[in-house]
């Protein structure tokens, strides 16, 4: 199975590699220069540089870093593209952001007390019963790393909060209308020999579930056609 695992041009080679590591780990193909999803089962987005402003209607504030917009308008072209094919989509910290930009949520440009990019564990989650999060890390408590200054505000219509931090901070969301649409806002590819690798074998199982649906809507279609 191979899913799209886009990055900025400018994403330099110590970045790249814990996703596509995290990913091969899972049994699931990165393929990152790529410009569609024709042919790919999925989409995995990783963390990277602040979203545009301007994707939220955003005036970009002093704290925010100058956006790669090219990347900004690959991806969140790809998503679109995912989510009107019910292609199964794993979004990683900047991923969140930019999921939760694009179907119609803001962010928060600057937040404190989140960016310990040292630390292997910073804080417990609260994960919200009921959610897809829940099935696949429990209900016990959770503790992530934090590596990011910005977050979700407002939460985009078709999103539902699936898990926060202990200052009320979105740590997770989920899009109940598609298949799987699994956003986090912590860094599990960094924390493979845990917990967090769970994450990517649910994101394995969607993939392959989807691609058995299709094959057997193939199937059926292919019975029903008239000779």
């Amino acid at each position: 199975m191979r899913v799209a695992l886009p990055f900025g041009v400018s994403t330099p080679e110590c970045k790249r590699e814990p996703y596509r590591a995290a990913l091969l780990a899972a049994g699931i193909e990165p393929a990152e220069n790529i410009s569609t999803l024709d042919g790919l089962a999925g989409l995995c987005l990783a963390g990277g540089a602040d979203v545009d402003p301007a994707i939220y209607g955003g005036a970009r504030e002093k704290e925010t870093a100058e956006p790669d917009r090219d990347r900004d308008q690959l991806e969140s072209r790809l998503l679109r593209e995912a989510i009107g094919r019910d292609l199964p989509i794993l979004a990683i910290c900047r991923g969140l952001q930019l999921l939760n930009a694009v179907l119609g949520g803001t962010l928060k440009q600057d937040i404190q007390g989140h960016n310990r990019r040292k630390q292997r564990d910073v804080h417990e989650i609260r994960i919200a019963p009921g959610r897809r999060l829940e099935s696949i890390l429990g209900t016990a408590a959770y503790t992530v790393n934090s590596r990011h200054h910005q977050c979700a505000d407002r939460v985009a219509p078709g999103l539902l909060v699936a898990a926060t931090a202990p200052d009320g901070v979105v740590e997770a969301l989920e899009a109940p209308g598609q298949r799987f649409a699994l956003a986090v806002q912590w860094h599990p590819e960094a924390r493979m020999d845990g917990e967090d690798k769970k994450l990517f074998l649910a994101f394995r199982g969607a993939l392959r579930s989807a691609a058995t649906a299709a094959a057997t809507g193939d199937e059926e279609r292919s019975s029903a056609a008239p000779d």
